[in-house]
């Protein structure tokens, strides 16, 4: 008898342990256990990090989960607007009547209606330079000559016959210092134009051919209606986008002319228009 009650009591605990987590097991579906909290018995190597215990998570299945979009970059600011005292109209530049198409294609286009034989075109070509060394990317500056007759025609083909064989860069601002400085024009032929360009290191006679091919004569007739169109009766002239035509004012002088040009870039630049509030 004593045995049967010793060996009750030993096995008690055991039976305990096996009844208090039956019913865990039973009602995890209703609502969750908290964690044991049992020491264990013998230090053990410390596990990995793991998330805490808790409610467990489904995992997310790839091909229906929500998808989070890639983030888009963000827009570019918008450009400043003009600031500073405007240039005035009628006096620094002129609202052409109708746009009219511009001479090249792509970004905004400033063009210079000038003229080798124009005095004010040399006087400001140093200037334009240096506006050329800071103008912003989204400008094209393009040279138009000006085809006014006579010696006008025969310069405005040896700029094209220039820019054709690739030698404008290096001959242009040179083309002012000749006709203007030193004084090498005389007559103003095709020969003695194409005299002059072999001086600064051009093939003479491929020049002269150039200078009398059609290519040429095509871009002589759209430099003509260009200037036409923008209504141009001097130079030196600018042509912005085909809306405006600068000039030069005697007070402002050539510095105010190029602030113009700046003012109505950034007047294109931000869609807005002259005149406008």
């Amino acid at each position: 008898m004593l045995r049967r009650v010793l060996l009750a009591f030993l096995l008690s605990p055991l039976i305990a342990c096996a009844q208090s987590e039956a019913p865990a097991a039973a009602d995890a579906a209703a609502t969750p256990a908290p964690a044991a909290t049992a020491p264990a018995p013998v230090p053990a190597p410390a596990p990995a990090a793991t998330t805490p215990a808790g409610p467990e998570t489904p995992v997310a299945d790839p091909a229906t989960a929500p998808q989070v979009a890639a983030a888009e970059p963000a827009p570019a600011p918008a450009p400043m607007p003009p600031t500073g005292e405007p240039p005035r109209l009628g006096t620094d530049y002129e609202i052409l009547a109708t746009p009219q198409p511009t001479w090249g294609r792509g970004k905004i286009e400033v063009a210079e209606v000038f003229g080798y034989t124009c005095i004010h075109c040399a006087h400001l070509q140093p200037e334009l330079n240096t506006w050329h060394r800071t103008m912003a990317s989204d400008i094209r500056f393009e040279y138009v000559p000006a085809v006014f007759g006579g010696v006008w025609d025969t310069l405005a083909r040896a700029y094209f016959a220039a820019e054709l064989m690739g030698v404008r860069e290096k001959t242009h601002d040179a083309v002012f210092k000749a006709i203007h400085v030193d004084q090498v024009l005389k007559a103003g032929t095709d020969e003695e134009v194409a005299e002059l360009y072999g001086n600064l290191g051009v093939d003479k006679d491929k020049f002269l051919a150039t200078m009398r091919s059609f290519g040429v004569t095509a871009k002589l007739a759209k430099a003509r209606q260009f200037a036409m169109r923008g209504g141009v009766t001097g130079t030196p002239t600018m042509i912005v986008n085909g809306k405006y035509r600068v000039l030069t004012s005697r007070d402002r002088g050539f510095p105010g002319m190029l602030r113009t040009v700046d003012y109505l870039v950034a007047l294109e630049r931000s869609g807005q228009a002259a005149g406008a509030p």
